[in-house]
């Protein structure tokens, strides 16, 4: 199958059933926004398949990938709800901190120095991933890099701030 015909097959797919995928999305995001967005990301992972030819039921596929993506989706939003949770929490004037909180305070506020250190890129790079749960593609796009170069930074920034935070505090 030539590419233009495959491009016209995901076409007519998401003309047919793009509705019916953004209900499907809706009903486990709870956001017609997120719904949107994965089902965009689905789209793209279909036109990029690297042997579409292996794939018997496009539909099904484009559905199984779509329901993939709510459920990665989800788990970032679970991330990104609990980072902010604990942000507040450590932003709130409340009863004086356990050890435990002082030590997450504190090793938060590392990070935000390592963060600094780094090239704009990478922090940015790192933050849209890791804090704002998005995928690498997403971001590829929005930073203008390829794919494999986003990964590169974000996981550059990682190693900086694992790097940071094992460094004994006289060192710092």
């Amino acid at each position: 199958m030539t590419s233009a015909g495959y491009a016209a097959q995901i076409e007519k797919l998401c003309g047919e059933h793009h509705r019916a995928l953004l209900a499907f999305l809706q009903c486990r995001l709870n956001s017609l926004a997120d719904a949107q967005e994965v089902a965009q990301e689905a789209y793209v992972r279909l036109l990029t398949l690297e042997c579409p030819e292996r794939v018997g039921d496009l539909r099904a596929y484009l559905f199984r990938t779509a329901s993939n993506l709510a459920i990665d989706h989800l788990r970032m939003r679970q991330v990104r709800d609990r980072v902010a949770a604990e942000a507040d929490l450590a932003e709130a004037p409340t009863a004086p901190p356990s050890d435990r909180q002082a030590i997450a305070i504190e090793q938060l506020h590392g990070i935000r120095e390592a963060l600094r250190e780094l090239p704009a890129k990478t922090s940015r790079a790192f933050v849209q991933h890791v804090i704002e749960g998005r995928d690498f593609g997403v971001i590829a796009r929005t930073m203008k890099l390829s794919e494999r170069m986003t990964r590169y930074h974000v996981t550059r920034a990682l190693a900086h701030c694992r790097a940071r935070m094992d460094e004994p505090e006289m060192e710092r």
